[in-house]
């Protein structure tokens, strides 16, 4: 792919740009978690029926996974910083569309906007690739990365407080008000990414790729309420198949398609891909199950009876552990490689979730689960955009991380259905209400460790990594950056560099 480079910028910027990237990353993952406390409540709050009152979980998720392949791509043709400040922006107006109405079709429209901000996340890993010097890539992208679950931990009591205390509008008006400082921050210290892809944005391929991944996740997350043998939902999965394969042929024989499906098929893409499906899908089961089991009032005989803001501050853990595993991650991933890493974070993710089969009689036994999958969802979730960046060219790295994150929230998608559908089938009715059973937490539990160890065994097909003399396509965050400077020089027509790189991709 053609693109122009230049000069790493001076490590003057490093010191700020990464403590700012991952404050923005943690404030989209509270934005995108916001509601979690609240979906009980949210039928009556926007005075409408459960299924309608679920759109605005839903349309949050489309919007994002629509958005995040092609803000990355665009980040790439026309400046990561640029798009950042586009998805913030977008973020922003989306916020203060929610604070201002109780209609469900507007904050419909409002968490839709909101979604965009989903694209932040491989756009901020893109940039510190670009723009920072190559000892702080490693424990920058960890950060990033780690950034996700901290949100989404500090997003459960943060807004169950506000809620509880206060009206829950408030919410979005400070979900807006961090979104105005990401904005200014970025602005203020985040450098433009001086590399850029020069082919033309691909629009049938944006088009196509948004149509068919909303044909497919619609099903997946409404399935429940429409009964998955049911018309609508076969009908659906059936024209995602059509919508998609039909993209895939197209994007082939295009010049400069949104997502190059040629290199996504490279042994080390497409396994971290199928990786990152199943990490997606271990990280949300712990955040449904656990604050479900610690509110249920003990008469079950296996609820905790804890209140909503106790129940969130019992997940601070899991985010708490993945930022003090980001400067372990860095150093582990230095000297045996991100392959490495992303393995033992599966292993350990395996026996968070075997640990939690028989610990569930008592909160501190919720903080062990939440601390030892917090640990391993930490090490894996910072070796996949270590993995992507060192497998693909620099001009490729937005669009490439995106597809990623992409991935990541496809495994969520589909695991929010089956969890609720295993919840829902073992429940008990008491009185008309239906209460999760002791059983469906321990099946889910279950279900995540299995999901997990396939994870684990799409991760060993990983191609081994090349001796530290070669050029890495599969390099470890901290190798990365002279993958890509070797990468920036061989299209400035260095013979040396490029065959070097070429016998990197023989490798492969």
């Amino acid at each position: 792919m053609t693109h122009t480079s230049t000069d790493r910028p001076a490590a003057r910027a490093s010191g700020v740009v990464i403590p700012v990237l991952a404050f923005v990353g943690i404030v989209v993952s509270v934005t995108q978690t916001l509601l979690v406390p609240m979906i009980k409540d949210l039928p009556q709050l926007l005075g409408t029926e459960p299924g309608d009152a679920a759109w605005v979980i839903t349309s949050t998720l489309l919007s994002g996974a629509v958005a995040t392949p092609i803000m990355g791509r665009l980040g790439d043709l026309h400046g990561k910083r640029r798009m950042l400040i586009v998805s913030l922006a977008v973020m922003v107006v989306g916020a203060l569309v929610s604070a201002l109405t109780s209609d469900l079709l507007t904050m419909i429209a409002g968490r839709t906007l909101q979604g965009f901000a989903m694209s932040a996340i491989p756009l901020g890993i893109g940039l510190m690739r670009d723009t920072l010097p190559r000892e702080k890539l490693g424990s920058g992208i960890a950060l990033m990365s780690a950034s996700m679950g901290v949100g989404g931990s500090l997003a459960l009591p943060a807004a169950a407080l506000i809620a509880q205390h206060t009206d829950w509008h408030a919410l979005f008006y400070g979900s807006a008000g961090l979104g105005v400082l990401c904005l200014a921050l970025t602005l203020l210290v985040v450098p433009e990414s001086p590399t850029r892809a020069q082919e033309p944005f691909d629009a049938l391929g944006a088009i196509g790729l948004s149509a068919g991944l909303v044909l497919f996740l619609l099903p997946i997350t409404k399935g429940s309420d429409w009964g998955w043998a049911s018309g609508t939902t076969l009908g659906l999965f059936a024209a995602a198949t059509v919508v998609l394969v039909s993209w895939g042929l197209i994007e082939l024989h295009i010049k400069a398609p949104l997502v190059d499906l040629r290199t996504t098929s490279r042994p080390a893409v497409l396994f971290t891909n199928l990786t990152s499906i199943m990490v997606g899908a271990s990280f949300l089961v712990v955040s449904l199950v656990l604050p479900q089991l610690f509110q249920l009032p003990t008469d079950t005989g296996y609820g905790l009876g804890q209140p909503m803001v106790v129940a969130g501050l019992c997940m601070a853990p899991l985010g708490l552990a993945m930022v003090l595993t980001a400067p372990v991650y860095a150093r582990l991933s230095a000297k045996q490689g991100p392959k490495f890493t992303l393995i033992l974070g599966m292993v350990i993710i395996a026996i968070g979730y075997g640990t939690g089969l028989g610990l569930m009689s008592a909160p501190w036994q919720g903080l062990v689960i939440t601390a030892i999958l917090g640990v391993g969802i930490g090490l894996a979730y910072s070796s996949l955009p270590a993995l992507i960046v060192g497998a693909v060219s620099a001009g490729e790295t937005g669009s490439a991380n995106g597809l990623n994150t992409l991935m990541r929230s496809i495994g969520s998608s589909v695991s929010s259905a089956v969890i609720g559908m295993v919840l829902a089938n073992t429940a008990n009715h008491v009185d008309g209400v239906a209460v999760p059973t002791l059983h469906g937490f321990r099946m889910s539990f279950l279900i995540a460790m299995v999901a997990t160890l396939i994870g684990l065994l799409t991760a060993l097909f990983l191609p081994r990594a090349l001796s530290s003399s070669q050029p890495q396509y599969h390099a470890s965050g901290e190798e990365a950056a002279p993958l890509a400077a070797a990468l920036g020089e061989r299209r400035h027509g260095d013979p040396m560099h490029a065959r070097s790189a070429d016998r990197s991709r023989e490798n492969l």
